[in-house]
């Protein structure tokens, strides 16, 4: 099966990211199930996709920074200073502009390539006080951010500050239109992100779409959803109506199971046109209904044009992913990731026959 050159990444080439020295996969399709053991790299790769769609956004690597703890904090006349470590982007925390960060599809005209290394300022010099007339802005290891995306370059220098805060200075803006991009973590999605989800595709097809995900587990009990309470969505909260209930019933009462389907329905509704990350897709999904469940991923994905890439720990969640792809005319992908035994990574990837195959046989993939 040829590559659909109409996804984002019909295929994807990452190095020099973090534990992934190289790594590239031939092919991915609509939705793409990756398997492999704990720490082999499958949250770097979605990672590093998440950064690809943002075009190496410099508040998104520090996010995976702080996400991680990669902070280096030091005194200095009786004050702290948390810096973020740069060096921790860089596999082998090679600071050095000769291994920067390649992430994107193979065609290498289409990869955005991030440079991370010391600037010539020395430690202790001002910069650009400006800003901030009260302020006492001291450059610490100042590091120098270069990224560049079809030709086009930005640079973003960071200084540590000591009093009081920290900031990124960008030398010029950096035009290119980014990718959607929604994630879902490993777990249950809270009332705050429902909610946001909720509130962009209200009174909208997408909406009913969502509430006949629940459907699949609850047949034809569930009527109607809603969110209720308080205009912050931090206190609202969604309710279903249930047929068999004279009054509706929170979402939440219904289950891991329903919670898990439902923030997956609403963030594929909120990814149209672009990328959903899922890590850690099995979690709440009972075995029973993992081939509706990746029947549904497929068929919405399809329908809203969304390029979507799931990890994986469990066996029937590979299962009940490959009958959904051999029961579809939708691209689905399956691959594993491994280490080899130098610590490098390679993607194991199995074409249709051969996931068939092992499903149908119960032959191990993880």
């Amino acid at each position: 099966m040829e590559n659909d050159t109409s996804l984002h990444l019909p295929d994807l080439h990452i190095s020099g990211f973090r534990g992934i020295k190289s790594l590239d996969v031939s092919r991915l399709g609509r939705v793409t199930l990756i398997a492999g053991k704990n720490g082999v790299g499958k949250t770097t790769l979605l990672d590093a996709i998440r950064v690809y769609a943002s075009r190496g956004n410099f508040n998104l690597l520090l996010e995976i920074l702080n996400a991680s703890e990669e902070i280096i904090a030091s005194n200095e006349e009786d004050r702290v200073a948390a810096t973020p470590d740069f060096q921790a982007l860089m596999h082998g925390r090679a600071l050095s502009p000769e291994f920067p960060i390649v992430i994107g599809p193979r065609n290498v005209q289409k990869q955005l390539r991030i440079a991370a290394h010391p600037t010539p300022y020395q430690t202790g010099v001002v910069v650009d006080a400006s800003p901030y007339i009260d302020d006492v802005l001291i450059g610490i290891d100042d590091i120098l951010i270069k990224r560049e995306f079809l030709g086009k370059e930005q640079e973003a220098l960071y200084s540590d500050v000591i009093q009081p805060r920290s900031r990124a200075r960008f030398r010029q803006e950096f035009q290119i239109p980014t990718i959607k991009c929604e994630t879902l973590g490993p777990d249950v999605i809270g009332n705050s992100a429902m909610a946001k989800f909720w509130d962009r595709i209200a009174l909208t097809d997408y909406e009913e779409r969502a509430v006949q995900v629940l459907r699949l587990i609850y047949d034809d009990e569930i009527e109607r959803l809603a969110f209720i309470g308080h205009e912050t969505r931090a206190s609202r909260r969604a309710v279903v109506k249930v047929r068999s209930q004279k009054r509706p019933i929170p979402l939440q009462s219904l289950g891991e199971g329903a919670l898990r389907m439902f923030g997956v329905a609403l963030a594929l509704a909120n990814s149209q046109d672009g990328l959903l990350l899922i890590d850690e897709a099995e979690n709440g999904i009972h075995h029973s209904i993992q081939h509706a469940y990746w029947r549904m991923v497929l068929e919405t994905a399809q329908k809203y044009n969304v390029q979507v890439l799931a990890t994986t720990h469990s066996w029937d969640c590979v299962r009940g992913f490959a009958h959904a792809v051999e029961d579809s005319a939708i691209k689905g992908v399956f691959f594993r990731l491994q280490k080899r035994s130098d610590g490098s990574v390679f993607a194991m990837e199995y074409p249709d026959e051969s996931l068939r195959i092992a499903a149908g046989d119960g032959i191990e993939v993880r």
